[in-house]
């Protein structure tokens, strides 16, 4: 996703659900920046979870200055 890597995955849950959560990555020059963004919501399946995660990664890389947590 342009200058970002985006790295989604899945998580099983103890009561056999899937939550989601993804990672963004950047490195320019000698710098490195690396967020992980995990999620509460839980999905009836891995895919769900995985879409999930896609989606609110390409969101969180499109915005022109994502919030800081």
């Amino acid at each position: 996703m342009g200058k970002y890597v985006v790295s989604p995955a899945t998580h099983p849950t103890d009561c056999g659900r899937f939550r989601a959560s993804f990672s963004v990555h950047r490195s320019q020059g000698n710098g490195s920046y690396c967020r992980v963004f995990r999620f509460d919501k839980a999905f009836a399946s891995r895919e769900a979870a995985r879409l999930f995660a896609v989606t609110q990664g390409w969101l969180q890389t499109c915005m022109l200055h994502p919030p800081a947590c």
